[in-house]
């Protein structure tokens, strides 16, 4: 059946390269995990099925962009003073960690 196809279109697929394509499909499927897709391929390892991963350009910038917006709302909260604050005035530690001067 895939030769009359490859014959009829002028093509040379090969049931590798559907394979191929089937992997690509599932790994790009966001209701399958890597796991799944490992298993349904027969890989041993799942270093074999990460071959498979390829992230768009797009959807990289879009997290990106969305991670640096998540940053930019969410405020820094200011560290704490060390418990121990022998030898150090509340003034000074005021300064260097930030809070109400005394």
């Amino acid at each position: 059946m895939l030769q009359r196809a490859n014959d009829s279109l002028g093509t040379t697929w090969t049931l590798h390269d559907l394979r191929h394509t089937a992997a690509q499909r599932m790994v790009d499927d966001p209701n399958m995990s890597l796991s799944d897709v490992q298993w349904v391929l027969g890989h041993a390892h799942i270093t074999t099925t990460q071959i498979y991963l390829r992230p768009r350009e797009e959807e990289v910038v879009s997290r990106l962009l969305a991670h640096h917006r998540d940053r930019a709302e969410r405020p820094i909260p200011s560290p704490l003073p060390p418990v121990d604050t022998r030898g150090y005035s509340a003034e000074v530690l005021a300064v260097l960690f930030g809070g109400p001067r005394t």
